[in-house]
């Protein structure tokens, strides 16, 4: 009955460190299972991040691009001056390289102000050179432009020098 008692008490302390080798092995998943967790959601927003830097360098290329083209046909505003005047001239060699180069400004963005007869807009337009209306309450009136303005994107590049009525 000993030699029993002994084999059971080997049974008992094999079964207590089996069960401890599974508590063991649960605490081990377990912490294991909230490491994955955390690299996980470290990785998660590691991409938020990467995603949102990305969107930002982006936006800045389009904003970069943007402004050298704004850049560019501002500096392109005398030429412009001198080919209007060219083609106010008749110089119709200078004329058709005008008219092609302010066409190609304009698909990208350019718009002439060049309109008399409407509304001064103080906006895109310069008053230099004013006469009194006939009646003192009536908005002003643009009359003549003296130089051509230009919007780049519905942004004003320089606005029109205009005589104004009223």
């Amino acid at each position: 009955m000993l030699k029993s008692l002994g084999i059971d008490a080997e049974i008992i302390d094999a079964e207590a460190d089996a069960d401890a080798a599974v508590l063991e092995a649960v605490e081990l998943a377990g912490r294991l299972e909230a490491e994955r967790d955390e690299y996980l959601d470290l990785a998660r927003r590691v991409q938020a991040d990467f995603e949102n830097y990305k969107r930002r360098v982006d936006q800045q290329n389009v904003e970069l691009r943007a402004r050298a083209a704004e850049q560019l046909a501002r500096e392109l505003l005398p030429v412009l001056d001198a080919g209007e005047a060219a083609s106010a001239q008749g110089m119709q060699d200078a004329a058709a390289i005008y008219n092609q180069l302010l066409s190609t400004l304009e698909k990208q963005g350019l718009a002439s102000v060049a309109e008399s007869d409407v509304e001064f807009d103080p906006n895109i337009h310069e008053a230099v050179m004013h006469e009194e209306g006939e009646s003192e309450g009536e908005a002003a009136v643009v009359t003549e432009i003296l130089r051509t303005g230009y919007l780049w994107n519905d942004r004003v590049l320089r606005p029109a020098m205009v005589k104004v009525l009223g």
